[in-house]
């Protein structure tokens, strides 16, 4: 039998800050690569995400696309701000007509092998690391899931994809918080 010790000393204060939501904006689709991209924007950041970070990556969003497969070309990005130095690009497309397909880009973190602390110099992220978001950056994917169902899945006329409807199907901007 194995014993576990117990160590009689309490735990160390946190040094990470209390869990807050972030603000979370909506800009209109653009088309990348052949493929339309909805696009999430999330931060802290009343003034929201610096113009250098957004150019940065949507500059290297190519590269996170899969090729075409005959699926309508559609899906998502999540462009988060981090609270320290890191940007997150978190780039979400579908394939084979209802699978969501995942590519991530960071910058200014270096724990994710970024050159630097530049939050605007975008690298793709290891794919031995299979993360598809923090808790800031999930809210979107729920919604997205249940849009492609409504207006790609199950189109009102047979056979009929309603891309333009999922392009405009979109989570409102607000918090990343609870939504009711």
């Amino acid at each position: 039998m194995t014993s576990v010790s117990q160590d009689p000393r309490p735990p160390a204060p946190s040094t990470a800050p209390p869990f807050a939501e972030k603000q979370l904006t909506v800009l209109p689709p653009i088309e990348v690569a052949g493929r339309w991209i909805k696009r999430y924007h999330v931060t802290s950041d009343p003034a929201g995400i610096a113009p250098e970070v957004e150019r940065a990556a949507y500059a290297i969003l190519p590269e996170l696309l899969p090729a075409p497969d005959g699926t309508p070309p559609a899906g998502f990005v999540v462009l988060h701000r981090g609270d320290d130095d890191g940007a997150y690009l978190n780039a979400y497309s579908w394939v084979w007509d209802n699978v969501l397909h995942f590519r991530g880009a960071a910058a200014g973190q270096p724990v994710l092998d970024c050159p630097d602390d530049d939050p605007s110099r975008f690298v793709t992220t290891a794919t031995d690391r299979p993360w598809i978001g923090c808790v800031w950056e999930l809210p979107p994917i729920l919604h997205e899931r249940n849009a492609w169902v409504r207006h790609i899945l199950t189109p009102r006329a047979p056979e009929v994809p309603d891309l333009d409807a999922y392009l405009t199907d979109s989570l409102p901007a607000g918090t990343t918080g609870v939504r009711s």
